[in-house]
């Protein structure tokens, strides 16, 4: 009878249960609470565990940091990942960030220019690899966007780029967050990111900014060999020959006579461009590169700014795009540049650095110096930046 007794509670349970089931089978099956997420996105994004954004491993010779203020969280970056890949964000729901800076290019584009709603771009797009790790945190060739919360709206409010101007007939950002406000998808990831699921040009220049300063690259050979010594100054083990002697010639300043020519010394690439991050020193002036994209005739000396050296080149020797903000079509091209600075007529914001003496630098770079240089650069490139599912479209 006790045995009867305690069955009995049991049974009933299960009968009630299964009663309940028939009456109401949805109080039985799981509800998913971000259906328009899962209906985008499948199994691209998992809500209930994020891929790592915030907590990614930096190595410790890794000391410079842009970020102020908004610091990386899974939640705001996996935001930021859906806005940067979203056509949406364009008048003609043709152009998302993406479209741009391309993660198989190291988030660059191979193209001299990149293709906007309405032509192509006047500057040749900038890498974005590493883009949290630099002195700098002005943003673009001018360095126009005082931080990269700034800057990640500004192609968006571009006529040509992303079309939401304000001017020649385009709605203005109040168009764009009343468009993503109505997607059900934003209602979802604002709400699970912010607490509601109001869309603001601050909240999406906040997520967008996490996701760009994300996008890091620390596998490469570089890497592995500075990890071993206390100073970028020691011989990498895991290096050539060629390749140190590409290094040193980087890292160590050069020598000048009266008129500029080099005499001995490195080729002072670390003056602008300091390992480990060889990221641009901040006031650094042009280059020597004065024309425009399509127009060497026309002038524009404002573009001082420069993306890391990182991740250049592939290491199949494959460029990730061309250089400079005229899109110059090899690294022999760039090196060629700086080998024969010339003083061009009004320049007046050429760096200080590159007319030692008063004279453009001329360095003299061996065919064997060359060769050194280029081998030590590829070095620069790491793989994981290239396939990470984290960095790719989440879009089905």
């Amino acid at each position: 009878m006790k045995t009867k007794t305690l069955l009995l509670p049991a049974l009933l349970l299960l009968l009630n249960a299964c009663s309940k089931s028939d009456n109401d089978p949805s109080a039985y099956i799981p509800v998913d609470p971000y259906p328009a997420i899962t209906a985008a996105f499948g199994n691209n994004i998992d809500m209930e565990s994020l891929a790592n954004y915030a907590n990614q491993p930096i190595p410790p010779y890794i000391t410079r940091d842009n970020t102020v203020g908004n610091p990386i969280t899974d939640k705001g970056a996996t935001l930021g990942r859906v806005l940067f890949y979203d056509k949406n964000l364009s008048a003609s729901n043709a152009i998302s960030c993406a479209s741009c800076h391309i993660q198989g290019n190291a988030f660059g584009d191979a193209a001299e220019s990149s293709q906007g709603v309405n032509g192509g771009t006047t500057r040749h797009t900038m890498r974005l690899i590493n883009s949290r790790f630099g002195v700098e945190r002005k943003f673009f060739w001018d360095e126009r966007a005082p931080t990269l919360e700034f800057q990640t709206t500004q192609p968006i409010q571009n006529h040509i780029e992303m079309g939401f101007s304000g001017t020649s007939g385009d709605q203005d950002m109040a168009g764009l967050t009343n468009k993503l406000q109505n997607i059900a998808y934003y209602k979802e990831l604002f709400t699970f990111v912010y607490g509601d699921e109001q869309v603001t040009e601050t909240r999406i220049q906040n997520a967008l900014a996490q996701f760009v300063r994300s996008i890091q690259s620390f596998d490469s050979k570089y890497d592995a060999g500075r990890a071993t010594v206390p100073n970028d100054g020691q011989p990498f083990a895991n290096f050539t020959p060629e390749e140190n002697q590409g290094k040193n010639l980087f890292l160590l300043p050069p020598q000048f006579n009266a008129t500029g020519s080099r005499t001995g010394g490195g080729l002072g690439c670390a003056g602008c461009h300091a390992a480990p991050e060889f990221d641009i020193a901040p006031n650094s002036g042009n280059n020597g590169i004065i024309g425009s994209l399509g127009n060497m005739a026309l002038l524009d000396i404002t573009n001082t700014r420069a993306p890391s050296l990182r991740n250049i080149v592939k290491a199949s020797g494959a460029l990730n795009g061309s250089f400079m903000h005229t899109a110059l079509p090899t690294l022999q091209a760039v090196i060629d540049h700086y080998n024969n600075i010339t003083l061009a007529p009004g320049n007046t914001n050429l760096d200080p650095k590159l007319r030692p003496n008063g004279f453009g630098q001329k360095l003299n770079i061996t065919p064997a110096e060359n060769a050194a240089l280029i081998a030590f650069l590829k070095t620069l490139d790491g793989a994981d930046v290239y396939t990470n599912a984290k960095w790719s479209s989440p879009f089905n």
